[in-house]
């Protein structure tokens, strides 16, 4: 009698377990969703407002209640900002934003490659000094980078922008490389350079393909906080056919009226071009950041 039982026992507790292990699944389950949800919603509800605000009458953008979805659609707001002059602040941002990613590119790769592969005297100390010029507030740099723009006569040009955003963009990105390089074996440059190549070789054709992920990483971030800057592009440029995008946004807000509708269209066609490329470049922007942070 109590052979028989015990196999019983044994096989409600199995049944017993595995459901509580089945309906824990289904709790934990349920829950992630819910925090995915909670979380995507607090993302995108900005987002949201500010497509609708952009498109509600004026009537109903600053209201005691908020309204929720606009009683009809204003689409002449989006006319107004192109009329406004946006192709030339995109223009003007495009300029900015690529020739800044292309020379801290450049500047970057090579002396991220120089920290990682060769034996420069006090090379501890200029790896500190470079991650020591991310500690100053951007603002702090503002006065003597016009004082400087001023003497050098480029005050009010793009490049004088493009240098100036390359002096606190491009020290991330050496950082950043160099761990990139600092993970690539030496056997494979060793190799290269033992079956002919010269360093310059080795580097273009070896390692350069492995630290792809690194690169295109430092490229977006660079591409990114010039593309978003509005401080020294406010202070350095004062033509308006050479503002940038977000230096273009406060026309829109005067003195004693602001056009909260256009400056909500405005921000929309701002964003929406990171936005979409952002979702394109996201899963290698963090991949390159996650391995380039193995070795620092």
């Amino acid at each position: 009698m109590t052979t028989t039982e015990r196999p019983a026992r044994r096989d409600r507790v199995r049944m017993m377990t595995s459901a509580q292990a089945r309906r824990r699944r289904v709790t934990a389950s349920v829950f992630t969703y819910l925090a995915a949800g909670l979380v995507a919603l607090f993302a995108l509800f900005p987002v949201y407002w500010m497509v609708i605000t952009s498109l509600k009458p004026t009537a109903e953008i600053i209201t005691p209640q908020p309204v929720w979805w606009p009683s009809e659609f204003e689409w002449g707001r989006y006319q107004r900002v192109m009329d406004a002059g946006f192709t030339t602040y995109l223009r003007n941002s495009l300029l900015v934003a690529v020739g800044t990613t292309g020379l801290g590119l450049l500047v970057a790769i090579f002396a991220g490659y120089a920290l990682a592969r060769f034996r420069l005297p006090l090379r501890r100390y200029l790896v500190l000094v470079v991650l020591a010029t991310q500690m100053f507030p951007v603002v702090v740099l503002l006065i003597p980078f016009f004082i400087v723009m001023r003497n050098l006569g480029l005050l009010g040009s793009l490049w004088g922008l493009i240098i100036a955003y390359l002096a606190f963009i491009t020290p991330l990105m050496i950082w950043i490389l160099r761990g990139f390089f600092l993970s690539i074996p030496n056997e494979l440059e060793d190799a290269a350079l033992i079956d002919g190549c010269t360093r310059f070789g080795a580097m273009w054709r070896v390692i350069m393909p492995l630290a792809g992920p690194g690169v295109a990483a430092v490229s977006i971030f660079a591409w990114i906080a010039a593309w978003n800057e509005f401080l020294f592009a406010l202070t350095f440029i004062r033509s308006d056919s050479l503002r940038t995008l977000p230096v273009g946004l406060t026309q829109f807000a005067g003195r004693d009226a602001t056009d909260n509708g256009a400056i909500m269209a405005a921000s929309v066609m701002f964003t929406l071009p990171v936005v979409i490329f952002f979702l394109f470049v996201h899963k290698k922007l963090t991949t390159g950041l996650v391995a380039g942070a193995v070795k620092g």
